[in-house]
């Protein structure tokens, strides 16, 4: 199936890209890399996720949390690629930051959300390296980022 029948099998609304909130840029392409700036968990709305896991949220909210960051990372990726999300071969890596508390332990079931989202729409070539990371704080107060890298044709 191709990445656009996965997106519309699994329910899932890419939002228009959202614009970075500081001194950097959303994506910056290589010869055949794509890299995505950490995407927070924000809605299509602009509604942020916030919160600190193992506090205010659950696993269930962090999940939640991630797949927006995934949501967002593939609207980033669909901008980079002019609309064409095909132009994407592989999802190399992710890196995923959990606002979280001293004794939370469960950063990789919260990114697993991140990643099994990646996997569904881009299939085999969604498989990839990943980091989960625990964090004390994050920008605009979310409760989760993810960044990526794709490889590109």
């Amino acid at each position: 199936m191709s990445v656009y029948e996965n997106l519309k099998k699994l329910n899932v609304e890419i939002p228009k890209a959202p614009d970075p909130v500081g001194a950097y840029v959303a994506y910056k392409k290589t010869t055949n890399l794509l890299y995505i700036s950490g995407q927070i968990s924000i809605d299509a709305n602009g509604k942020i996720t916030k919160g600190k896991l193992g506090k205010e949220l659950s696993v269930e909210e962090g999940q939640a949390a991630a797949k927006l960051c995934a949501i967002n990372i593939i609207a980033q990726a669909k901008k980079a690629c002019n609309e064409k999300l095909e132009n994407i071969t592989k999802c190399i890596k992710l890196n995923g930051y959990v606002n979280s508390t001293n004794e939370f332990i469960d950063q990789p079931k919260v990114i697993n959300a991140a990643s099994e989202l990646i996997l569904a729409v881009f299939g085999e070539n969604g498989k990839h390296a990943r980091a989960a990371i625990s964090t004390n704080s994050l920008p605009l107060g979310a409760a989760v980022e993810v960044d990526a890298i794709f490889e590109l044709k």
